[in-house]
């Protein structure tokens, strides 16, 4: 998969819609937020992981000293400028090289890891600006697909660092993506085991699964629906999915 092509274009489809609507636009799926303040957040972000890139930092950045943070107050230039923040991206990996190791919330990584992190933030996001102003969400099931992935390696580390386990000991997740041209890359399962809480593509039963399109699967493992509402079909123990959403916010 292209994630440099793909941050441009899923940054650049972020602001296309973001500009159909009116800034103070409450976002349901980030409480107490407007689309400005959405908006604002995926911009920065993206310089903000430039700036981490480009020092080759590796300590966390502070959100408030990211270079030219806040975007101009003009619409076509506020577009600019988040469109600017995705391009810094790659062009900072180009500088330090995609290998250069580099600060990351799950601990130094190569500065390329930041590329693919990105594409996935303003997918989701994107998503949240699309329920909002209550229009369609169309994602392509690789990247959805790959989206679940990507958010699977962060809540292994992340929600049981933070949040506590999000399946217990001895339970399994399983998520089974029916568009079939993802083959095995469609399915994953979240085990508890004795060495901790990890995922593989692994084919398997769980304590609970869920069967819909990568594209569902993804808003229903980040909140951005339920699973009734998304047509996701739950089936086992639905405690263990409860818990799961409880204990991994995105």
């Amino acid at each position: 998969m292209d994630f440099r092509a793909a941050l441009l274009d899923q940054t650049k489809a972020f602001g296309d819609l973001i500009a159909t609507g009116d800034p103070a636009t409450p976002v349901p799926t980030c409480p107490d937020w407007t689309l400005k303040q959405l908006f604002r957040h995926v911009g920065r972000g993206n310089r903000w992981a430039a700036q981490i890139i480009g020092d080759r930092r590796v300590a966390e950045l502070d959100p408030r000293e990211v270079r030219d943070g806040k975007p101009p107050d003009d619409p076509d230039g506020a577009i600019a400028w988040l469109n600017e923040g995705a391009e810094l991206i790659l062009k900072a990996v180009d500088q330090v090289g995609t290998d250069a190791r580099v600060w990351t919330f799950l601990g130094a990584k190569p500065a390329g890891w930041w590329i693919r992190r990105r594409v996935h933030e303003a997918t989701v996001h994107r998503a949240d600006a699309a329920l909002a102003l209550g229009t369609t969400f169309d994602l392509p099931a690789d990247l959805a697909a790959d989206a679940i992935s990507e958010w699977l390696d962060r809540v292994c580390v992340e929600a049981t660092k933070h949040h506590g386990s999000p399946v217990e000991p001895g339970q399994r997740l399983h998520l089974h993506a029916t568009d079939a041209e993802l083959g095995p890359t469609g399915e994953w399962t979240v085990v508890n085991d004795e060495d901790g809480v990890s995922w593989s593509h692994a084919h398997g039963k769980g304590d609970v699964a869920l069967r819909g399109s990568a594209k569902a699967l993804l808003l229903a493992t980040t909140r951005r629906g339920t699973a009734a509402d998304l047509g996701v079909e739950v089936l086992g123990d639905t405690a263990v999915w409860d818990a799961w959403l409880e204990r991994t916010p995105f």
